[in-house]
């Protein structure tokens, strides 16, 4: 899972507001320009509207002979039409009666399309094979006419062309809503909470809607601004509101009389038409990506760039390592509910060098790893710092170059293979894809390149394995097909997290060994992240140890085991299973066993975050001091460092204990 801390930037220590709340998401559209103008304009037609009688200069049915089809005068701002009347005030009464009947296809557009779609992708069936009748029904027929239909056995009704509209286009939304809750029921996350007990209609309340909130936005959008051309389509064919009574679509029709004579009169009413479609279309794309952009998803979104991005020191230049991190800083949220995930981490991997990032679950290891190789939650963002590999900066790329870096030069290992492998597709094509994309490779070729790949990772019969599906292998070999796919681009550092966490003990060892096996063969760098003190043992040369967000200490691996001078490392290392077997001697006869030791407590929450040390609430050795302020991360000995004042004093303890055990 991400490891996400949150940390407060400010003094103020409030919690995060629910991402779907309504004061957000209203902020987050008026960041956006596009959003301010459409909301502006929709905001500014809509009250023109509702208030036409307070805000119309003149009647909209009222004559002045003396006056006719004048241009823009001060006294007709818009000017007149052929039988005098302000084209202003027609605009502004005219509005409501195109507005109502956009209101009313959409609530019967989406009363039906909604429930329908929704109803048949989630319950499936009988259910799903009534909707797709009632839609393949109703897309064959002939829309336009039926509204003529209508209107002729309705007696010219306004409402009942736009009920009659909404039914029409409710089969479009019936499909796109139940395409995407068919895929959001395939999540893990909606077995869980059939597991849980909950019932389908909560779990479609909680679980489904939310997740396709952003595309039922977009449609609903969409054929608002398709039921207004219609409403104002209608109106100029002399449906709808009857003259003397002004609306827009009739002001067209009437100004198209004489179009070429007094050209000007069609201008106002069609640019308020054209200006209103196009406002909810571009209003209803921007608040989608608000809403999506706020919604955590299992997917991964590109590192997104901002100005509030501080550019790295003039000091942090790119040095003679393979990788460099200088002062990472990511973050989420805006404004007042903006936190730190991680804080200034700062650390280098060489060529060919494994390093592993240590600590708890929460302690910022999984966002660093997808940061390095610009790849970020939804709602998660770099803040500060640079990634330098080999001397260019990563973070400074665009997402074109990041494309030719992520999978040629990096590659990663997801710890949940099952859901880093399509479905939909055999092992074989996907791996060929990944090879064809980043050499260039013919169908052949490739296909070779994938049988060789999949002998790499010691797979037996590649060829089997290659037609097979990911459905069809095991945990074990799902995880050999994501660390194959992961070599496909010949990567020179391998960014692993947690490979072996979903595995049992056997395929763990088996992972471990091949990964072991592979850098000795192709001499990459790694980086791998795990809870294991045991891999790290076995795999890593260094380590990072990271809490609450922060690097506490690194070193080589030796170096840490014997002397830790953290006493968060050394509290990771007293409750490490492998070295708790040790310390017991194994199966001892006649000698009690030791219990395990844990550590008290928990990693912070960020409001209980303060000033000082992270890790002080749980620390034996804390002191006054160690609250007051930050503790700077120091080089005790090359390659070693460490944030504690009292670094001697556990390196002491830790000595003492092994001499007395």
């Amino acid at each position: 899972m991400s490891d996400l801390q949150l940390e407060p930037l400010g003094q103020e220590s409030a919690l995060v507001a629910p991402a779907g709340s309504r004061a957000r998401l209203l902020r987050r559209v008026l960041r956006d320009p596009i959003g301010v103008a459409s909301l502006v304009w929709l905001a500014v037609v809509l009250l023109a509207a509702i208030f036409a009688s307070l805000l119309a200069p003149y009647s909209p049915t009222e004559n002045d002979l003396t006056r006719v089809s004048t241009g823009p005068t001060w006294s007709h701002l818009l000017g007149t039409d052929a039988l005098g009347r302000d084209l202003l005030s027609r605009l502004l009464y005219g509005a409501w009666p195109s507005f109502s009947g956009v209101f009313v296809a959409i609530a019967v557009f989406v009363a039906i399309g909604v429930p329908l779609g929704v109803a048949a992708g989630y319950l499936g069936r009988w259910v799903d094979a009534l909707a797709g009748r009632f839609t393949e029904v109703f897309l064959s027929l002939p829309g336009f006419i039926l509204l003529l239909v209508v209107l002729t056995v309705f007696g010219n009704n306004q409402n009942a062309a736009m009920i009659a509209l909404g039914f029409l286009g409710a089969p479009s939304l019936v499909r796109i809503t139940r395409a995407v809750t068919v895929s959001v029921r395939e999540e893990q996350f909606i077995a869980a909470a059939r597991v849980f007990g909950l019932s389908d209609l909560m779990i479609i309340a909680r679980h489904v809607l939310p997740r396709i909130r952003s595309t039922l936005i977009v449609q609903t959008a969409l054929f608002s601004g398709v039921a207004l051309f219609v409403q104002s389509g209608l109106a100029f064919l002399g449906f709808g509101p009857q003259p003397p009574d002004p609306s827009w679509g009739g002001m067209v029709g009437e100004a198209s009389e004489r179009l070429t004579s007094e050209p000007w009169q069609i201008l106002p009413p069609g640019l308020v038409i054209a200006l209103t479609v196009i406002a909810l279309g571009l209003f209803g794309n921007v608040v989608r990506d608000v809403v999506s952009d706020t919604w955590s998803h299992s997917q991964a979104m590109l590192l997104r760039r901002t100005r509030r991005r501080s550019p790295p020191e003039s000091g942090a230049a790119a040095g003679d390592a393979f990788l460099e991190v200088h002062d990472l800083t990511v973050v989420t949220g805006e404004g007042e509910e903006r936190r730190r995930l991680t804080r200034s981490v700062t650390f280098e991997i060489g060529r060919g060098e494994t390093v592993g990032v240590v600590g708890e679950s929460g302690c910022g290891k999984t966002l660093t790893s997808l940061g390095l190789i610009g790849v970020l939650p939804p709602g998660v963002e770099l803040d500060s710092g640079s990634v330098y590999l080999e001397g260019e900066d990563v973070t400074a790329m665009s997402s074109d170059e990041l494309d030719r870096v992520r999978g040629k030069r990096i590659g990663y290992v997801s710890q949940e293979p099952t859901l880093a492998l399509d479905p939909a597709y055999t092992v074989g094509n996907q791996l060929s894809e990944a090879v064809r994309r980043h050499h260039g490779l013919d169908r052949r070729q490739a296909r070779a390149r994938v049988l060789e790949l999949l002998q790499m990772v010691r797979l037996p019969e590649p060829e089997v394995v290659a037609r097979r599906y990911p459905h069809q292998l095991s945990g074990g070999m799902a995880q050999r097909v994501c660390i194959a796919l992961a070599l496909a681009g010949g990567p020179e550092l391998l960014v692993a997290d947690e490979p072996t966490t979903a595995l049992d003990v056997t395929t763990q060892a088996e992972i471990l060994a091949l990964l072991r096996e592979l850098k000795g063969e192709t001499g990459m760098a790694t980086l791998l992240v795990t809870h294991d003190w045991g891999v790290v043992a076995e795999l890593c040369d260094r380590a990072v140890v990271m809490y609450a967000g922060e690097i506490v200490e690194t070193g080589p691996v030796g170096e840490l085991f014997a002397r830790p001078k953290h006493p968060y490392t050394a509290a990771l290392l007293r409750s490490n299973p492998h070295l708790a077997v040790e310390r017991n001697g194994g199966a001892q006869r006649g000698r009690p066993v030791k219990p395990l030791p844990t550590i008290a407590g928990e990693v912070p929450r960020p409001e209980a975050l303060g000033k000082g040390c992270a890790f002080a609430s749980r620390c034996a050795y804390a002191t006054p001091a160690c609250r007051e302020a930050p503790i700077a991360l120091v080089s005790l000995a090359p390659g070693h460092e460490v944030r504690c004042t009292h670094s001697e004093k556990v390196e002491a303890d830790v000595l003492e204990g092994a001499s007395a055990g």
